[in-house]
Order: C-alpha cells, then sequence, then structure tokens
C-alpha cells in the first residue's frame, strides 16, 4: 500500500499500522541530520550576542570536548539550546525533550534545567529570580547542572575562543541518534557521570 485508508485512528487495521510503524522507523533515522540543520538555523535566531546561536552551541560544545567529557555531554551541549527558534520560552524543556530517548538521564535532566541554574548570572538585571536553581537544590544533578553552567555555558559567549568546527561533532551526534530509544543501559537512572575527564581531555 502506498498510503492507509482510515481517515479516523480508531478505524485503522493491524496491517496499516504496520505498515505506518516501518515509515516511521525509517523517518527516525534521519533524526540527527535534521537536528544538525536546526542548528545551523540557530544563527537565524537570537541576535545581539557577540556570536550566533549556532556559535554558542559548538562553543558549549568545544568546551566539553577539550574538558575530557563524554559523548552524551558533548552532544547535550551541542544540543541543549536547540528549542530557541522554536520554544523560546521553554527552549531548555525543549530540548530535553529531544536528547531524553537517546542519552543519559542525568545530562537531561541537566538541559531540561539549565534555565533555572543560568538565572544565577542574569537574573537580577531583568528582574527575575536570581536564585531560581535554589528550587532544585538537594536533587543528585544539581552540582552536574551548575557544573555545566559555569564551565561550558555561561561562559561561551566568546567570539576569541577558538571553536571547534561543527562537522567534528556530525559523527558524535549521529552515534548518539542511531541508539534504541530509551534503552536502559544508555539511560541509567539515577547514575552520574563527571563532566570532566582530565585524563581523556589530555588527549584531546
Amino acid at each position: 500500500m502506498d498510503k492507509v485508508s482510515f481517515t479516523q485512528m480508531k478505524d485503522g487495521t493491524a496491517e496499516e499500522y504496520a505498515f505506518l510503524t516501518e515509515h516511521e522507523i525509517e523517518y527516525t533515522k534521519g533524526t540527527a541530520d535534521r537536528l544538525l540543520r536546526a542548528l545551523v538555523d540557530l544563527d537565524e535566531s537570537l541576535s545581539g550576542y557577540q556570536i550566533t546561536r549556532l556559535g554558542h552551541s559548538v562553543q558549549s560544545a568545544s568546551r566539553a570536548w577539550r574538558d575530557g567529557a563524554d559523548t552524551d555531554w558533548v552532544v547535550s551541549a551541542l544540543l541543549h539550546d536547540i528549542g530557541d527558534i522554536y520554544a523560546p520560552y521553554n527552549h531548555d524543556e525543549y530540548a530535553a525533550s529531544i536528547l531524553k530517548p537517546f542519552v543519559r538521564e542525568q545530562c537531561t535532566w541537566v538541559v531540561e534545567k539549565h534555565g533555572d541554574f543560568q538565572m544565577l548570572y542574569y537574573g537580577h538585571h531583568v528582574g527575575g529570580n536570581q536564585h531560581k536553581r535554589d528550587a532544585h537544590r538537594g536533587h543528585a544533578y544539581f552540582d552536574d547542572c551548575a557544573e555545566f553552567c559555569e564551565r561550558w555555558d555561561q561562559s561561551s559567549f566568546d567570539p576569541d575562543y577558538q571553536s571547534l568546527p561543527l562537522d567534528h561533532f556530525v559523527p558524535l551526534v549521529r552515534q548518539v541518534f542511531a541508539r534504541p530509544a530509551y534503552d536502559p543501559a544508555v539511560i541509567r537512572p539515577g547514575q552520574r557521570e563527571p563532566l570532566t575527564d582530565a585524563k581523556v581531555a589530555a588527549t584531546r
């Protein structure tokens, strides 16, 4: 068949849903490439900073890479602001929802909450709650998010920093989004990995 016959989902047959499932599986194989194109589109998002949003994303990932971070951390750093174009008021949650099936729970939580933690640096200048992150104090990943923001996010608006090219991260993005969704061996609820590894960093 080329298309299903139903116009209401409740009328679909097992054969038709098997047909749709095959199409969906094939479509998901292009997720990494669609995200990489969306990253390039970040150059058309928020202006006013000394670098573009794409530049910020690549710089964040470059800092993570040079700190010896593992693949989940590097890809999370690269994509943490991917929602800026489509979800400017909850870009952190948007990015986290994209990453959630494919990276460690620790990384998903950090990306989801990084907007609250970033308020520490500027909230008092815009009439916001500078200490919004305190609502999460005591969470297992609190320190990870604080370190993520300090090392890789708030510091990555420097036009003089020598970022790695986006192409450097393409294999990592493809590797992450080729994983089986929600694989327990990947998600590893409650488990933490350090953001930095001096031995790995020394090889990069």
